[in-house]
């Protein structure tokens, strides 16, 4: 089900990346008492009463000639037209500016639902300084304090209260949802089309041609696949042309809509830091995994070639060890047919389910061959195993006490679950809870 999307909207240095980081419950923005700090959108995950939605900081909206506050700007109005509500930040203290006046004629024009939020209202004395700001036309003002935490709870009322209803689509638990993800220009659109055997996607050589998520519908080797396209996700910072970072936001939705995602690779360019981050978007996620190493046809093609680049791949994205890896042409097609295969292996790893009773059996003669550890005279005792989910597969151990449980531990637990029953191409999640 899709999620709804808010946008934290206001002029520079208003708090707006304060109260983004209260309301995602860390740091995630730079804050910092200059205007135009917060120079790109950052999105992130919010759940308030049983309600998670996108939540999207942007940068502050400054009326301007010049070419960073412009891009700035142009920022904003793209996170304004994603959303499905606003949050117009104001600060209590300054009154209403001319530039609050030029943001609010920006918001009446995008027709979507707005919550005016006052800032700096840090105490119950100070709420006097709400009624000027009834003129702006949006309803009641909220007082929040950023710094402080104060009135958030009202707000986010206000703000789901605002949601639009969001049908839910029924998917085919038969049908598999795949997406390719990948830096810009790694020919994910090239592969779509070789899997579909024709031109079905447009393909260029610029880089970001592809602008919006596309899904293809495909029966493959007895089997119903559904192909999500995405736009390549650009290195923060780089490029900042409005729907490059617009596209951003529909990757992770295609993402949080697949079963597998393909990270793409370019063999020609090599492996970039890009690339890792882009691949911590899917594993966060908890999704099945292959990395694709596209363009193999550009470069030396010897066996050895092959081992010495699967090898830098393990180097480099280690927190990937469970992914199969693929080396494959979209140009030439060479390989091309063990794709779909491999996606269907790790979408069956990524719903299976152990039978208790042997899953216990197969820890059990593990820990009988590794002792468990004993940390500060307290041997640590796995008393019970038993998998709780899938989608990621998710196991919970019970344990004598989980503070002694280590990350190792759990480590080898996984492996030994990985040796016994495969789960090709998709994390495990590996819980330890104190049994009753």
């Amino acid at each position: 089900m899709r999620k709804a999307t808010v946008a934290i909207v206001g002029r520079p240095n208003v708090g707006k990346s304060t109260i983004f980081n209260r309301l995602v419950g860390e740091r995630v923005s730079i804050v910092e008492d200059v205007p135009g700090v917060t120079r790109d959108r950052i999105y992130a995950e919010v759940e308030w009463l049983s309600t998670s939605f996108n939540l999207i900081d942007t940068g502050g909206i400054e009326i301007s000639d010049e070419p960073m506050l412009q891009k700035i700007k142009n920022q904003a109005e793209i996170a304004i037209d994603e959303a499905d509500v606003i949050i117009f930040i104001v600060n209590g203290r300054d009154g209403i500016t001319a530039q609050d006046e030029e943001v609010a004629k920006i918001l009446y024009k995008s027709n979507k639902p707005t919550v005016l939020a006052v800032n700096k209202v840090d105490n119950v004395e100070m709420r006097e300084l709400l009624y000027e700001f009834y003129a702006l036309g949006f309803g009641e003002p909220f007082p929040i304090s950023g710094t402080h935490g104060l009135g958030l709870g009202d707000l986010l009322d206000e703000v789901v209260h605002h949601f639009p209803e969001i049908e839910e689509i029924e998917k085919d638990e038969d049908t598999i949802y795949f997406s390719l993800i990948g830096r810009p220009n790694v020919g994910k659109s090239s592969l779509v089309n070789a899997i579909l055997n024709e031109d079905r996607v447009i393909v260029s050589d610029m880089e970001g041609t592809t602008r919006d998520a596309i899904d293809t519908f495909i029966h493959k080797d007895d089997q119903d696949f559904v192909i999500i396209d995405t736009a390549g996700i650009r290195k923060k910072g780089k490029v900042y042309e409005s729907t490059e970072k617009y596209s951003v936001l529909r990757a992770l939705r295609a993402i949080e809509r697949s079963d597998v995602v393909l990270v793409v690779l370019d063999a020609d360019t090599g492996i970039r830091e890009q690339d890792k981050t882009i691949a911590g978007y899917a594993h966060d996620a908890g999704k099945g995994i292959v990395i694709v190493v596209n363009k193999w046809d550009t470069v030396e093609t010897s066996e050895t070639a092959m081992k010495e680049f699967e090898l830098t791949v393990r180097e480099q994205f280690p927190f990937l060890d469970y992914a199969p890896i693929i080396f494959l042409s979209a140009k030439t097609k060479k390989r091309l047919q063990r794709l779909t295969p491999i996606v269907k292996l790790v979408s069956e790893s990524h719903s299976k389910r152990v039978p208790t009773n042997v899953l216990n059996d197969i820890i059990m003669d593990a820990m009988a061959m590794n002792p468990t550890p004993t940390v500060k005279g307290n041997r640590l005792k796995v008393l019970y195993v038993t998998q709780v989910g899938v989608k990621p597969p998710t196991f919970v151990l019970f344990v004598n006490d989980p503070e002694i449980v280590h990350f190792s531990f759990k480590r080898f637990i996984e492996n030994r679950i990985r040796e016994a029953f495969g789960f090709t191409g998709t994390p495990i999640h590996i819980i330890a809870r104190r049994r009753a």
